[in-house]
Order: C-alpha cells, then sequence, then structure tokens
C-alpha cells in the first residue's frame, strides 16, 4: 500500500492489542480499589449494606412471627382476685382477711373530660395521635433501667391497660414482648376511647380502689362524675405511686404528691386543655379518711398495713400482685402480747381521756421487737383503724426528742471520741449543761445555742447525770465534739433509715429533730441491746400462694457499733430508770431489770419512751394530731396535765405492757462489757413482787449501809428498804418479819426513803427493830423523802 492511500478507521489495526488493554484497565482500577494499612479491618460498603439488609429482614421476620403467634388472652386472675389471709405468729390464728378488689366499672362518658386529661397529662400526653408503642419512650426506659436510674416502663397507656387486664406486673422480658404484640393488636380491634375506658377501669389508686369510679368514693366520697379538676388531677397523680402519694395515709409525703399533682395540672396547660388562669386558682384537694372495712377493726387493720407496707418496701411482693390475693401470710405477732400492748395503752391512757379540748388530739402507738430474732412481736396502731387510719406505730412526720440521744453517746464511744478539751467521752466526763449554751467547735462558737428543758441550768455535769435528766446542752455539744454526720451514720447503722425525714448532719440532731416511726425506733435500740449487733427486724416468717412457699429476704446480723459502745450506753440507760433524777423511773413499774430514755417533741407535740430488757425492746409514743385538719397539736392539758413528758404516759404504759408481756419469764440481769474507765450502773435487779400502781422514784435492790456509787452513776439518797422491795433485803438483815410484813403494806406502794432517813429505813428499823415497821413505817417516811412516788416525774 502506497502512502497516498488514505487510512483505514482508528484502531482497525490493533484488533488484538483490545484483550490486552481492557485487562490493563481492570488490572489498574484493581490497584487503586486494594485497600491497604487499618482500612482492611473495615467492612466495604457492600457488607455493611448486606447486613443492614439482612438483619432488616430478620426483625420483619421476627416481627411477623410474633404477631402472628401472640394471641391477646382473656382477661387476667385480678378481676376475680381472691382473699389474703393473715396469721398471728401461731400459724393457725387469723388476725384478718383482705384483698377482695374494689372495682366498680364505669363508661368512659361517665368520667368527666377534664379527668380523663388529667390522667392523660399524667401518663401518655400523645395517646390519641401517637400508635400502640412508642419505641423512643421504651429506648429511654430500657437506658435508664440499664444506667441505673431504677426501672422505667416507657409504656403508653395501651400498653400499661394490656399489663394491667391481661398480664400481670412482672417485670421480665417475656411479659414486655407479649404486651408489645398484644398492645399493637389491641390498637387495630379497639378504638382509643375503649382502650382509655378499659385503662380507668383497671388501673390501681391505692386504699384497695380499683378503677376510677372506686377512686373517686375511696379518696373524695363521691360518684366519679362529680368529680372537679383538681380532685381528677390529684387521682392522676396516684397512678404513678398509689399507696406512697396518699396523703391522708402518709402525711410526710404530702410535698411529693403536691409535686407531682402540680406537674399534672401544668400537663394540662401544655397540652391548652386548662387555661392558665384556671390552673393558677386551684387549690390542693385534700382527700377524706380513709373508711376501712369493719373487717380490720380495732389492731387489725393497723397490722394487715404494716405487713403490707413490709413486703412492697422490702420487695418481696408487689403490691398490685398482693392485692391479686391468694397469700397466707404467717406474721411474727404474738397476740397475747398485741393484746398486752392494746390493754397498757387503754389503761394507762386512753381510758383517761374526755371528749374535749386537746384529750380529742391524743394519740398512742407503739412496736415491741424482740432483740434476738428481730421478730416484730407487738405493734399497736392507734385506738382503732376504723376511726383512726393512720398507723402511730410506723408514721414518720414526729420528733423523736431525746431519745435520740443514746444514740450520740454510741457514737462517741464507737468513735473514740474527745471533748473539746481532749478528754475521752464516758459516762463520767463532765461538761457543761448551762442553759443556752453556744455549742463550741474547733475555731469557737458555731452559732448554735440550745435551750434546756424548761431552760434549767444545771452548771458542771458529767455525762451520765445529763443523761438522766436530758440535758440538751450538753448533748448538742458532744454531737459537735463526735461530729455531726458520725452521729448520723451511726444511728444509721444503728436501725434508722437513712432517709428518715430531718436526719441531718448538724448539732441539733443530738435532740431529735429526726422524724422516725416508733418502728424504727425500737429497731435501733434492739442493736443496742444486742450489744450492737444489727439484725433488720422482720414482720413475717411465712407466705404461701397456691401451695408454693414465696421466698423471703435473708436477714443476716452484722455488727453496728461495738459491744463496749452498746453496753456502755446500755448501762447510762439503766440509770435514767433506777436513778431518781433519771427521767424513766416510771419504767420501774415492770418489776424487771430496764435501761430506757424519754425524749419530748418540739412543743410538746410527742412524748416518747424507748426501753428494753435483756428480752424485749418496746418503743411508745403519745402524740397530738388534729383529726380534721391533720395538723400536729401540743399534748398541753391532756387528761388535766399541765404537760406530758416521756417519763409520764409512754412510760407508764411501757412498764404496763412489759410486765405483762414477761409475766412468767425468769428475766436475766444485762451482761454488760463497758468501756475502759466507765462505771457500771449500780441498780440490782428488782425484786419479783407485783409492781404497785405508783412507781417507786428509787431503784430497788441497793443492800443497807452501802456506799453510793460515783456521782451520776447512783442514785442519791439513802436505803431502799422502804420502797419497791418494802423490806424485803432488811429481812435478810433483821429477819424474816422485817422482809415478808414490810413488804405488803405502805412501804412497797409508797416509795423508798429518801435523803437522811433512808438510812435508818434500811438498817435500824428496817430489820432490827421491827419488821412491820420496816415497811409501813419507812416506807411512809420514804415517800416524803426526796424522790418519794407521788411527785411529777422530771421532764424529758
Amino acid at each position: 500500500m502506497s502512502s497516498d492511500e488514505p487510512a483505514g478507521p482508528p484502531g482497525a489495526g490493533d484488533g488484538a492489542d483490545r484483550p490486552r488493554d481492557r485487562a490493563a484497565r481492570r488490572a489498574e482500577r484493581r490497584a487503586r480499589r486494594k485497600r491497604h494499612g487499618l482500612r482492611r479491618l473495615l467492612p466495604t460498603w457492600r457488607m455493611v449494606f448486606g447486613g443492614a439488609l439482612l438483619l432488616l429482614l430478620l426483625l420483619c421476620g421476627a416481627f411477623a412471627a410474633g404477631y402472628l403467634l401472640v394471641k391477646i388472652p382473656p382477661a387476667n386472675a385480678s378481676a376475680t382476685a381472691q382473699s389474703n389471709i393473715y396469721l398471728y405468729a401461731d400459724g393457725t390464728t387469723q388476725i384478718a382477711s383482705s384483698g377482695t378488689v374494689n372495682r366498680e366499672n364505669v363508661p368512659l362518658s361517665a368520667v368527666p373530660k377534664t379527668v380523663q386529661r388529667a390522667v392523660l397529662a399524667a401518663e401518655d400526653r400523645d395517646f390519641y395521635h401517637e400508635s400502640a408503642i412508642d419505641p423512643r419512650a421504651m429506648v429511654r426506659a430500657a437506658w435508664d433501667t440499664v444506667t441505673g436510674k431504677g426501672i422505667q416502663s416507657g409504656s403508653t397507656i395501651t400498653q400499661q391497660y394490656v399489663k394491667n387486664y391481661y398480664l400481670n406486673q412482672q417485670q421480665t422480658v417475656k411479659r414486655k414482648v407479649e404486651e408489645f404484640f398484644i398492645a399493637i393488636k389491641l390498637d387495630r380491634e379497639q378504638s382509643k376511647d375503649q382502650i382509655l375506658e378499659g385503662y380507668l377501669n383497671t388501673s390501681y389508686f391505692g386504699r384497695n380502689a380499683y378503677g376510677i369510679q372506686a377512686a373517686a368514693r375511696a379518696y373524695y366520697g363521691e360518684d366519679v362524675s362529680q368529680l372537679d379538676t383538681a380532685q381528677g388531677a390529684y387521682l392522676a397523680s396516684l397512678l404513678n405511686a398509689p399507696s406512697a402519694y396518699d396523703v391522708v395515709a402518709n402525711p410526710q409525703n404530702k410535698d411529693r404528691a403536691v409535686a407531682r399533682w402540680n406537674y399534672v395540672l401544668d400537663g394540662m396547660v401544655k397540652e391548652h386543655w386548662l387555661a392558665a388562669p384556671t390552673r393558677a386558682s386551684l387549690r390542693f384537694p385534700q382527700p377524706v379518711q380513709s373508711s376501712a372495712p369493719s373487717g380490720l377493726s380495732g389492731q387489725r387493720g393497723y397490722l394487715v398495713e404494716a405487713i403490707r407496707n413490709y413486703l412492697v418496701d422490702n420487695k418481696i411482693i408487689d403490691e398490685q400482685t398482693l392485692d391479686a390475693g391468694g397469700f397466707r401470710i404467717t406474721t411474727t405477732i404474738e397476740k397475747s402480747r398485741e393484746d398486752d400492748f392494746t390493754a397498757a395503752a387503754q389503761d394507762q391512757l386512753l381510758g383517761k381521756l374526755g371528749d374535749s379540748g386537746t384529750d380529742r388530739y391524743v394519740r398512742a402507738g407503739g412496736a415491741s421487737i424482740d432483740p434476738a430474732t428481730g421478730n416484730v412481736v407487738a405493734l399497736y396502731g392507734g385506738v382503732d383503724y376504723t376511726k383512726q387510719y393512720v398507723d402511730n406505730a410506723t408514721r414518720r412526720d414526729y420528733q423523736v426528742g431525746s431519745t435520740f440521744k443514746p444514740f450520740v453517746f454510741a457514737s462517741a464511744v464507737q468513735n473514740g471520741s474527745t471533748t473539746q478539751d481532749g478528754d475521752p467521752i464516758t459516762p463520767d466526763t463532765v461538761y457543761d449543761g448551762t442553759n443556752g449554751r453556744q455549742v463550741q467547735g474547733p475555731n469557737g462558737p458555731i452559732g448554735y445555742a440550745p435551750d434546756n428543758e424548761d431552760d434549767v441550768d444545771y452548771g458542771d455535769i458529767t455525762v451520765a447525770q445529763a443523761t438522766n435528766q436530758s440535758v440538751n446542752a450538753v448533748y448538742a455539744q458532744m454531737a459537735e465534739d463526735v461530729g455531726s454526720s458520725k452521729v448520723k451514720s451511726t444511728a444509721v447503722s444503728l436501725g434508722l433509715p437513712a432517709t428518715t425525714p430531718n436526719l441531718s448532719a448538724y448539732p441539733s440532731i443530738a435532740l431529735g429533730v429526726a422524724t422516725a416511726s416508733p418502728l424504727d425506733m425500737a429497731q435501733a435500740y434492739a442493736t443496742l441491746d444486742d450489744h450492737g449487733s444489727y439484725l433488720p427486724y422482720t414482720l413475717v416468717t411465712k407466705i404461701v400462694k397456691d401451695g408454693h412457699t414465696v421466698r423471703l429476704p435473708q436477714r443476716v446480723p452484722k455488727p453496728a457499733v461495738s459491744r463496749q459502745a452498746a453496753d456502755t450506753t446500755t448501762s447510762m440507760l439503766q440509770n435514767v430508770v433506777d436513778a431518781p433524777d433519771g427521767t424513766g423511773t416510771a419504767a420501774q413499774a415492770a418489776g424487771v431489770p430496764a435501761a430506757g430514755k424519754t425524749g419530748t417533741a418540739e412543743d410538746d407535740k410527742a412524748a416518747w419512751f424507748a426501753g428494753y430488757t435483756p428480752d424485749l425492746v418496746t418503743v411508745v409514743a403519745v402524740m397530738g394530731q388534729n383529726s380534721t385538719t391533720g395538723t400536729q397539736e401540743p399534748l398541753y392539758g391532756a387528761t388535766g396535765l399541765d404537760r406530758v413528758n416521756g417519763g409520764g404516759f409512754p412510760a407508764q404504759i411501757w412498764a404496763d405492757y412489759t410486765a405483762a408481756a414477761l409475766k412468767g419469764v425468769n428475766v436475766p440481769d444485762f451482761d454488760l462489757h463497758l468501756q475502759p474507765g466507765a462505771s457500771p450502773s449500780p441498780s440490782a435487779p428488782p425484786d419479783s413482787s407485783p409492781p404497785t400502781d405508783t412507781p417507786p422514784s428509787q431503784p430497788p435492790g441497793t443492800p443497807p449501809g452501802e456506799p453510793s456509787s460515783p456521782p451520776g452513776m447512783s442514785p442519791s439518797g439513802g436505803g431502799f428498804t422502804g420502797g419497791l422491795d418494802g423490806g424485803l433485803d432488811a429481812g435478810a438483815s433483821g429477819g424474816t418479819d422485817g422482809g415478808d410484813n414490810g413488804g405488803d403494806t405502805s412501804g412497797g406502794t409508797d416509795g423508798g426513803p429518801g435523803g437522811t432517813v433512808g438510812p435508818s429505813g434500811g438498817t435500824t428499823n428496817g430489820g432490827t427493830i421491827a419488821g412491820t415497821d420496816g415497811g409501813t413505817t419507812m416506807g411512809a417516811a420514804g415517800g416524803g423523802g426526796p424522790g418519794g412516788a407521788g411527785g411529777p416525774p422530771p421532764a424529758g
């Protein structure tokens, strides 16, 4: 071909080169795509896309399978709930039968629109605009649960209705999965109004009220159609915590309940369901007193309520499962001791009250624990559950007063504390008991100067004497010396709940501004009685349902304070009962070795006695409360007295109950190991003769002619032969008649001799001269001496 011929088409002559070019280009692209370094460890986009697609297909398959397999079941057993049977400790005698569901279904049209919207504002504001489930809320609730913010439901009203009506309250994965699919199906089969109606009729509101109608009657005594907006908002608030937000049963929780009520109303305003001016005009609607079933009259209702709370608070059985019924519950309550407690309160206090003045406000409560087992053997909740609904044995809204002071001293010994001058704190340590004295810190006064009872100046006084006479100035300073935070820690270790209202780390903690319940205080004193070993109390020994035993929590004793700290405190508290200047001398009437402490709340709104023997711990409180308004009232003028102190009615009830509860029991002496340098209480065990109506003013059992014990740990006065022993010891030194006859007459009743008369009563007249006069003559003389019976007890 000549050079003048035209060339062919491009590439026409290189057909053989094309495959090689394409192969080169492919190789070049592969080289560019080749992954180097850490990129080799990362999945490609194809892998990510494929994995996501596979996961989506699996989820869709699982959803379809769940939707097809999970059926809407019939209503759960709560629709036909059984009763619960509560038994005394013997396992056969019945306390009460309760648990029947109180429900009356109503159509949604009977529920005022504002009440419906209040419920929506509280539980699910998007109910009418959302699907049956809220995935975002569920994820958020799951995250909160996993991160320790508490178990959260994240459930819509539809899901809650499914849980209430078709399933149960168990927090399990299986139940949540079933709830998820049933809610979706139900949302397709029923209207929103039908679901809301079912929810309102099945929800639990407390007071054994299931459904909005039962709640309206239980809390306001009205038909649901008559509820106003404020009342509806309160009932809606209860859905979050039914029993806790009942401000009548738990007045200490009123601030929380009101906050929840405000949250509901503010939500209604936010959703444009309530005008802001109307919202501003609403006031909290105080619910009425609960009207308990007649089968819960007397102490039975208080016992059932205390046991219910114990089971729920300790997560043994949740509230709604318990109310579904079918449980047979054996308690630790001993019927004979429960009856003894009721009789003591009636005989020593309630039977003396009139129908007017302060007498109308007087209430009593108490708790009794076996320190060896932690069993609560008796609870006294009040005059009658059907008349006074609040349980005075478990309520936490009255100051415990000076019954807290032993915890301060126990903390001092436990922590090896010293005074500001560096002296170890023992019963014999001297403090300044001047009224209104400024508490001194390391850098001088701290700005706190508490008054003593009746503004008495005591000057220099030992810790033991300050305990006998409940000197505020001494114990406020001691709390500062020990460290208020250490005192609080010791109190909690002994058994007071860490959440006790007003249990604050400040020197005023020593004066008992905390508002623990009598049961809480009995728990703490039981730890002292058991030589510093803390064993959580229990109210239940066995629970059975459908032949299956419910597992109870393990209770393992653990050291709270050292034995020396507990026992030295007990030794001082023996003196409070036995010494003539002690505030708890009325407790001597129990006729057994005893230790205890009196207490009086601010403005005399409550009076306490916390006492124990080696075998039994009992705390008694007398409180003032207006039954109509619920406000706390001073006890001035009750039964015609100027004032009521812990050494009065509370100590008298304690002595009466303890004598009856331990009748026939050989009560041993306290076995005490004291801190180095502490002097033992000089009191010997009382005689076994029946206690007299008027408690002796001096401790029995001191042999005639023995020298007195160290200051602050011994009675100030002479022989005790003419007192409680009534010549018993004198008989040992002066003849049989001196012991026997002397004890049966005025000597046993009128009190022991005091001052200089006492020794001659014990040494001369009581034994040597004549047995009869040893009791009669010297008993009368003793009554006129210092500390003789008939005078008012020292202020507590």
